[in-house]
């Protein structure tokens, strides 16, 4: 006896009769009915969340922005929630919201506190606070909703956080721009302050060279002055001696007469030199920047310290006119000699007093063109100092931001939310469903293969007695299980495909990866049931359990428990989620030749294990007549 004719036996048992026709069509269709209603259900959850009720509260008063103008961000925040279609938003009090969340009215809700607004414009006024959000969730209604409102809270923060933030990075900007121009302007007075300390340096420099010689022109005149005092400190006993010896003054009378007119010549020039002196100086003080006022001071003080020198001169003058009266009348030399006599003491003393003045004029020119030599050396620190200035806030200027409006509202950006995330996807999914589709077609297909041993007999008992062999007998037993999953697979991929809406990469690969898997899972099912009876039944649905907690169809595997870790290597569902997930979202990677190895390997040695049992079946026991347990 074949394994063919074995396994159509049994077919024809399974189909004789109305009833067991109908068992068999719900063998085929209960993956379907598992894997498919489960994915249609959850196909997008995401996508109906506009479907899930949410609660809003807003009692936010509002603050003063730092420009003066008032801002509610708690109602900017509120409109654009309710405005997002996100979810189905309810605005409502505080005490409803509370009552909707415990109620499951609501799934959850957001409460916008009274200084939601103060809080966030704090910080123009440095006195930071944080603003709160409050979000109120209960996981009595449904866990997933509160995770989902947390994302959702969070989401709300980030972008109040990135608003709030592109704001205050934007004054912080204009800030900089204001800071600019101040500077600018700094700048710009610093370049015509270096200019003018310049001008003044170079004037200063032209007064004090005039200062200079001042000083040298009236140490002139205080040494020429000093020297005429010597020359006629005698003058007063001569003039004596020529009243008393008239006759003895006519030989030295026109001696006399011409130093005295000598004298006044000199006099006189040094009376226009001084006038002179004065115009040029005046001019050089007008030059420096001197208002009239304060040249017309500088003159007057110095016409203190001249007078003397101008008395001097006048008596000079006088006394030469008597000298040349005196030479004009020698017969008058005794009457001229006594008027000279009379006058010469006068003359002694103003030429004495024009000394005096002429070493106090010297001594102020000094101290001038001191204190010209030291307003110099100001003159050019100041202009030193205004360049150095000038410089500096040319350099600083440069070193300030000034961006333009464009720039600076970018730069506000991306300081308020500096890290972009690009989000770049080597396979997606699409959708929740097609996400867990891996998952609930493996778990579909076992108990697919589950089922079916339900009413299919493992083994042929008919063959066993007729002695076939036991590989023969096997496969008999195995055939018609192998058959009926691989329709069930047929038909959950065209459910999955065309009635769920799951797109398939790859869909001829898939379904042969699937077929795979179905035969290797009836094999395992069937060794079982071959090996160990109906005790076999509970160890397919124990190694259900197992896989569902060990496979990874939801969560990565690495997140489930350390101890957990050999069951996902060695059991074959994890391998079946795994080349799903590559052949349904990307392509054929070449791990997915491990997972067919894998399942290969399972179906060779499951069958081996169904020959095995059918060896032992060869020999009757008293347990298999009449076992102690059957389902």
């Amino acid at each position: 006896m074949s394994s063919l004719r074995i396994a159509a036996n049994e077919l024809r048992r399974l189909s004789a009769g109305t009833l067991p026709k109908l068992a068999l069509v719900a063998l085929v269709l209960v993956p379907l009915l598992y894997a498919s209603l489960y994915l249609y259900a959850n196909y997008d959850p995401y996508g109906r969340l506009d479907k899930l009720p949410a609660a809003v509260v807003t009692d936010d008063a509002g603050a003063t922005g730092p420009e003066g103008r008032p801002r509610n961000v708690g109602r900017e925040v509120t409109d654009e929630l309710v405005g997002s279609g996100t979810f189905q938003w309810h605005e409502v009090s505080a005490e409803r919201a509370a009552d909707g969340v415990r109620d499951n009215d609501y799934a959850f809700s957001i409460t916008i506190p009274g200084d939601f607004s103060a809080a966030l414009l704090s910080t123009g006024d440095l006195t930071p606070r944080q603003a709160t959000i409050t979000l109120t969730t209960n996981d009595a209604n449904n866990y997933l909703a509160g995770t989902i409102a947390d994302q959702v809270a969070e989401q709300v923060r980030a972008t109040i956080a990135e608003k709030v933030g592109s704001e205050a990075a934007d004054r912080f900007l204009i800030g900089f721009s204001t800071i600019y121009g101040r500077i600018s302007e700094a700048a710009d007075g610093a370049a015509r302050l270096a200019d003018g300390a310049a001008d003044l340096r170079d004037g200063q420099q032209r007064l004090a060279e005039g200062a200079h010689q001042l000083a040298g022109g009236t140490t002139e005149l205080a040494t020429g002055l000093e020297t005429l005092r010597r020359s006629t400190a005698d003058l007063p006993e001569q003039s004596r001696r020529l009243a008393d010896g008239a006759s003895q003054v006519a030989d030295g009378n026109a001696r006399v007469a011409q130093a005295g007119a000598l004298v006044a010549d000199g006099s006189a020039d040094l009376q226009r030199g001084l006038d002179d002196l004065n115009e040029r100086l005046a001019q050089r003080l007008r030059d420096s920047g001197l208002d009239e006022s304060q040249v017309r001071k500088v003159l007057s003080e110095l016409g203190q310290l001249r007078q003397p020198v101008d008395d001097a001169d006048a008596k000079i003058q006088q006394a030469s006119g008597q000298l040349d009266t005196l030479a004009d009348g020698a017969r008058q030399v005794a009457d001229g000699a006594q008027q000279l006599a009379g006058a010469a003491p006068a003359l002694s003393d103003g030429i004495a007093s024009a000394a005096d003045g002429a070493g106090r004029l010297r001594d102020g020119a000094a101290e001038l063109d001191q204190g010209e030599q030291a307003a110099l050396a100001g003159s050019r620190e100041l202009a030193d100092g205004a360049a150095t200035l000038r410089d500096g806030l040319a350099g600083g200027l440069a070193q300030i931001p000034h961006p333009d409006d464009p720039t600076r509202a970018a730069t506000a950006n991306t300081i308020a939310d500096p890290v972009a995330i690009n989000s770049v996807g080597l396979a997606s999914a699409g959708t929740y469903g097609a996400g867990l589709a891996p998952f609930f077609i493996a778990l579909a297909t076992w108990i697919g293969a589950f089922v079916l041993f339900l009413l299919l007999r493992p083994l042929s008992t008919r063959a066993l007695t007729a002695g076939a062999g036991p590989l023969r007998v096997a496969l008999g037993g195995w055939l018609p299980a192998a058959l009926l999953g691989v329709a069930q697979v047929l038909v959950l991929f065209a459910a999955v495909a065309w009635l769920v809406g799951i797109r398939i990469a790859h869909p001829v690969l898939a379904v042969g990866f699937v077929v795979l898997a179905s035969l290797a899972f009836t094999a395992i099912v069937h060794a079982l049931n071959a090996l160990f009876g109906a005790v076999g039944k509970f160890l397919a649905l124990v190694l259900l359990v197992l896989q569902l907690v060990s496979a990874g169809g939801t969560f990565p595997w690495q997140t489930i428990p350390d101890p957990l870790y050999p069951l996902h290597v060695v059991l074959p569902m994890s391998y079946v989620i795994d080349g799903l997930r590559h052949l349904l979202y990307s392509g054929a990677s070449p791990r997915i030749l491990g997972d067919v190895a894998v399942l290969l390997a399972y179906l060779v040695g499951a069958l081996a294990v169904s020959a095995l049992a059918a060896r032992q079946r060869r020999v009757w026991t008293v347990n298999q007549l009449k076992p102690e347990l059957a389902l």
